[in-house]
């Protein structure tokens, strides 16, 4: 458990708590991340909790920010490293299906969704939207080809969060197939002007 007694300001104290809230999720699922939880994980009060989040809904909703504002620096950045010519298009892949699958974005969608909770899925969509609007006018010559690209990845993403292990072993694939075939995918929709290498 993380000790948290001293005093904090706000800010603090909401990005420890979504931090332990992630944890929660990564280790246990989203049916896990309650305020009693997440109280216990940083060693705070229930009332404390909710006075920060207002409710076990506004906990998810604003773990699903943090978790949206987080995987999309690392993804933008992964973007423009390719863009630079020093990343590769499996690497961006790699980051967007890592944020679905061990980040626990998957779970938390599919229980969101299950929960009748769907609007705290919007700082994720949000987030995902801001990123486009960063890269694509600056980027790539076709700026509606990054938003379909940004589509499709995020929905093969994911699916292969949910199912997709499961459905390669059916299907006699590589477990990481899903992956390569995105980055296939990517490396064709958004061709860079370089070698095939570094693509």
């Amino acid at each position: 458990m993380v000790s948290t007694r001293k005093r904090l300001n706000p800010e603090d104290s909401r990005r420890i708590a979504l931090r332990a809230a992630r944890d929660l999720l990564i280790e246990s699922g989203p049916q896990a991340v309650t305020l009693k939880a997440v109280a216990g994980r940083i060693g705070r009060t229930h009332s404390n909790l909710l006075h920060h989040f207002g409710s076990a809904a506004g906990l998810q909703k604003a773990l699903s920010g943090y978790l949206g504002t987080t995987v999309c620096e690392t993804i933008g950045e992964a973007v423009q490293a390719r863009r630079a010519g020093i990343g590769s298009a499996r690497e961006v892949v790699d980051l967007i299906f890592d944020a679905f699958d061990s980040e626990g974005a998957g779970p938390l969608a599919s229980w969101m969704m299950l929960s009748g909770n769907e609007d705290a899925l919007d700082p994720i969509f949000e987030a995902i939207h801001s990123l486009v609007d960063r890269l694509g006018p600056e980027g790539e010559e076709d700026w509606q080809r990054v938003r379909e690209v940004t589509m499709v990845l995020v929905l093969q993403a994911l699916g292969n969060a949910m199912i997709g292990p499961n459905l390669a072993q059916s299907l006699d694939l590589p477990v990481d197939h899903a992956r390569e075939l995105a980055a296939a995918q990517m490396r064709q929709l958004l061709p860079r002007h370089e070698s095939p290498a570094n693509a």
